[in-house]
């Protein structure tokens, strides 16, 4: 075996690995930082741990590759507090963190804390290196268990050796890169074949059977396979918003968003269901509105390439472990055609609830009141999103407003949302702009998620990493009005103060940095201001002034 460097050897796995950014906080072996810079690995230093984090997941969801985030031991973490979102998410993200050296542990060297256990809750991997001979080992266990089953973090920990870190230690290092862990899903599992059978004659049984669709489905590139069983059983799919992107926003059978960011229509079908089929859904409280839709005691099939996920959360009257792409196909080859009767009606039943639920929204959606209503943006944004477009969304209002009003028009756009932590958004299309570069990339967040990381569009315009942020600005934090003003009796200065935000034009502080910056305040001025900002050869916000009043409805349940 060769003898190397460390930074070498990382370098040249990442590398194999199809890793193409590296998303970082300095001071992180900067030895690595050369190596990478040597082979045409994109180094992005990050103005924080979180923001870095957020980056690697952003890259990770949108090219179905590891992500890889960096930091000193310092910022450790809070590089893991910014893994949360991948975890929750299932987003394969590797993070790296640098330790002092052995002697200087346990006696208040500066700057050390042990760091190790807060990875604990927000990886499936977590491991310290002592020795640089075991770094190979480790590394591949990494690429392993992020992209293997549900993916997720992993954490790595290396050690400073005698002196040297690990980047500039050298040994004899073999370069080995497993392909096959280079992206996701690494293998395709599928059921038996009599589970199989089991479970799609208790969909053709069914009265009102619904499809509800998650992440897996996205992460397996099953949308294709969604499609095909849907029409040939004629059962309406709702999905969560992580596979939002997966069914077509107009076809017959798409009843909408499910669960807590929902749509009516989706969560009144859910309901009405008499079997639920689960593909690739952790069933958790978003999807189901805090277990609420579907009903508990619904008969359930539930589809997830991790069994400890079936009937977590609904019993599994048929349980079919494997990846939802491969096992699909077996339902479609297996399954015969279901047309008329009351899969029939039932459809028409859950598109009349579709029907109901746009006639509901039309009047704000197609409102030219000033300042303009979030929902009216949201129509404009559907209508103006280049076909190939990457949607960021951040979480809160954002969330809901982009899993509900804001439809996917073309096959070729792609949709990711933040998974819990506000602020997300800014970070994380940096992320994906750097994962595709040739694809226009718009976060859409509210003025109070962008001050999180504002700073972050420095790092887009020191490396040339042109995203677009459009934010919903209402200067509020209004989806907590509501609670705010009940804990305080009624409202007053003092509970305003709570929820209500200084009036700030984004777009000037985005000229200000360097980056491009418009306020748009009619919906006329949406098309001309996209079209200037994707032109601008620079990261660029657009500042949509709306209605502090623009408050999303309570889910239905």
């Amino acid at each position: 075996m060769p003898e190397m460097t460390g930074a070498r050897f990382l370098a040249e796995t990442l590398k194999g690995y199809g890793v193409s950014h590296v998303f970082f906080m300095p001071y992180m072996m900067p030895v690595a930082m050369h190596e990478f810079d040597k082979i045409g690995i994109n180094r992005i230093m990050a103005h924080c741990e979180k923001g870095a984090a957020y980056m690697a997941d952003g890259y990770a969801r949108i090219s179905r590759r590891p992500g890889v985030a960096m930091c000193q031991s310092v910022g450790a973490m809070n590089l893991a507090a910014g893994l949360q979102d991948a975890y929750l998410g299932c987003s394969p993200v590797i993070a790296i963190t640098g330790r002092e050296i052995e002697a200087h542990l346990h006696r208040w060297a500066y700057q050390e804390v042990d760091h190790i256990d807060p990875f604990n809750a927000v990886t499936k991997f977590n491991a310290t290196v002592t020795q640089l001979e075991n770094f190979p080992r480790y590394l591949r266990h990494a690429f392993r268990a992020a992209t293997s089953g549900t993916p997720a973090p992993v954490h790595l920990d290396t050690i400073n050796l005698g002196g040297e870190t690990i980047s500039r230690a050298t040994a004899d290092l073999e370069i080995v890169v497993e392909e096959q862990y280079s992206g996701i899903p690494p293998y395709r599992p599928t059921p038996e074949i009599s589970y199989i059978r089991e479970a799609i004659r208790l969909l053709t049984k069914a009265r009102r059977p619904v499809i509800v669709a998650g992440g897996g489905v996205t992460v397996s590139g099953a949308g294709a396979e969604l499609v095909e069983l849907a029409e040939k059983l004629n059962v309406p799919v709702a999905t969560s918003l992580n596979a939002k992107e997966t069914f077509p926003a107009f076809h017959r059978l798409n009843v909408g968003c499910c669960g807590h960011y929902s749509r009516s229509c989706a969560n009144k079908t859910v309901a009405g269901a008499d079997l639920v089929f689960f593909i690739g859904s952790h069933t958790g409280g978003q999807v189901t509105f805090f277990w609420q839709i579907p009903r508990q005691g619904t008969r359930a099939i539930q589809l997830d390439i991790n069994a400890e996920e079936i009937g977590r959360s609904y019993p599994a009257a048929v349980g079919l472990q494997g990846d939802a792409k491969a096992t699909l196909r077996m339902m479609i080859d297996e399954a015969k055609a279901v047309t008329g009767g009351e899969h029939e009606q039932w459809a028409k039943q859950a598109q009349q609830f579709v029907t109901e639920w746009r006639e509901g929204m039309a009047p704000h959606a197609d409102s030219d009141r000033l300042p303009m209503r979030p929902e009216r943006l949201c129509k404009e944004l559907t209508n103006i999103l280049p076909d190939d477009a990457v949607l960021v969304s951040d979480t809160g209002h954002s969330g809901i407003w982009t899993a509900t009003m804001v439809d996917l028009k073309s096959p070729h756009q792609s949709y990711i949302r933040c998974a819990g932590s506000l602020g997300w958004g800014i970070p994380a299309a940096i992320g994906a702009k750097c994962a595709v570069p040739d694809r226009p990339v718009i976060c859409f967040c509210g003025d109070g998620g962008i001050w999180y990381h504002l700073t972050e569009l420095d790092t887009a315009l020191r490396c040339g990493v042109n995203t677009v942020t459009v934010v919903n600005n209402n200067h509020s934090l209004n989806q907590e009005q509501g609670g705010v003003e009940r804990a305080f009796g009624g409202r007053d200065k003092k509970s305003d103060s709570l929820w209500m935000l200084r009036d700030v034009d984004f777009a000037k502080i985005a000229e200000s940095m360097g980056c491009f910056g418009i306020r748009v305040s009619k919906p006329a001025e949406l098309t001309g201001a996209l079209d200037q900002a994707l032109s601008a050869g620079k990261p660029a916000v657009i500042d949509v002034v709306t209605d502090i009043e623009g408050i999303a409805p309570p889910p239905w349940c």
